[in-house]
């Protein structure tokens, strides 16, 4: 039996989030799923959401993509604790899941071209009423949800990982890393560092890591990277690229700070026919001469969005010891407590932070 309340945080307005411990329990319809959640990591979309980016309450040009009041969180797992009277899914009661960040619709240009990353209503948990997220102590994954199995014996700290590196592997995909490339890797958060341990596994001669904080680099370098930079500006990093590349600049760079300052640190970087992709949600909009991805460099400028059809290989990645977890988790905290969560994830003071309901 599910009990009839429970406790979630809430989001009423921009700053405005609350831990409260009477929200109604999610009752499942049709061939729904309900979680028990059991941790929910907090992802840098959810920290900007929180401080009212333009990207998440509209303004700057974008319309508001947030429909409040709802429950945020879409790094989430746990076990299954209910179904739909017209569930004949593959799951039983009990078993531990994952559910893919967006619940596509099934019927927009981009499902039926069998791209539903790309869908066009582009329903991610956590951000509208009708599709609450992890935050709380039970979430309703709905008939089109994306949903995979779980090993129960993934240790939690690894396990919270599934989600962001199943996004730095669609990242690095689009890469198209060929043996021998100079990569560069801006940000060396919790997808970045996923990025790191994939793009070194895809044959790449250098891993650079930019990164600002001592011990993301550190962590960096456990992870695979050749080397680690201190400095977002492309001057003091040009000299080591120089000399790994004969002058010509890096194959692949990637951005992953979600600051404005990547974005052209990178054009400055990456040699002519390079290939850079973009992966943040930027902190603000970003001016760049556009006359150097063409013009003068011809630069294959590509976007990566979510992780599709990477949840299996993350899980799978995880759970035999492919993708590097150790140390990546640095902090978790009661639901309760989610302020202070939310303090470490805005000052960097670990790298990933979760939630633990």
């Amino acid at each position: 039996m599910l009990p009839d309340t429970m406790n979630a945080v809430v989001a009423y307005q921009k700053g405005n989030y609350k831990y409260e411990t009477n929200v109604p329990t999610p009752q499942p319809k049709g061939a729904q799923i309900i979680m028990k959640v059991e941790a929910c990591g907090i992802c840098a979309g959810d920290i900007k959401a929180f401080q009212g980016g333009a990207r998440f309450w509209g303004g700057d040009g974008f319309d508001a993509f947030v429909k409040p009041p709802f429950i945020p969180g879409h790094e989430f797992l746990g076990h299954v604790a209910a179904f739909g009277p017209n569930y004949s899914g593959p799951f039983v009661i009990g078993q531990r899941i994952i559910s893919e960040q967006i619940v596509p619709c099934g019927q927009c240009r981009y499902c039926r071209e069998e791209r539903h990353w790309l869908c066009d209503p582009h329903d991610v948990y956590g951000f509208k009423d009708y599709l609450p997220g992890g935050f709380a102590q039970y979430v309703c994954l709905p008939e089109t949800a994306l949903n995979y199995p779980v090993p129960e014996d993934m240790l939690l700290e690894q396990a919270l990982l599934i989600e962001p590196f199943a996004c730095s592997l669609h990242a690095v995909e689009r890469a198209a890393i060929q043996p021998g490339d100079v990569v560069v890797i801006a940000g060396a958060g919790p997808l970045g560092q996923g990025m790191i341990t994939e793009a070194s596994h895809k044959g790449a001669r250098a891993v650079v890591s930019i990164e600002p904080i001592a011990k993301r680099r550190e962590q960096a370098a456990r992870q695979g990277a050749t080397h680690t930079m201190d400095v977002w500006t492309g001057q003091g990093v040009h000299p080591l690229i120089a000399e790994l590349t004969e002058g010509y600049g890096c194959d692949v760079y990637i951005e992953a700070t979600g600051d404005p300052s990547g974005v052209s640190q990178g054009l400055q970087l990456i040699r002519k026919g390079g290939r850079f992709v973009e992966f943040s949600v930027m902190s603000g909009p970003s001016t760049i001469d556009f006359s150097i991805i063409g013009d003068a460099k011809e630069i294959d400028m590509l976007g990566s969005s979510l992780s599709p059809f990477c949840y299996p290989r993350a899980i799978e990645g995880i759970a035999s010891g492919y993708l590097k977890t150790d140390g990546v988790l640095t902090h978790q905290f009661p639901l309760s407590d989610f302020q202070r969560a939310f303090e470490v994830c805005a000052r960097h003071e670990g790298i990933k932070v979760a939630l633990i309901p």
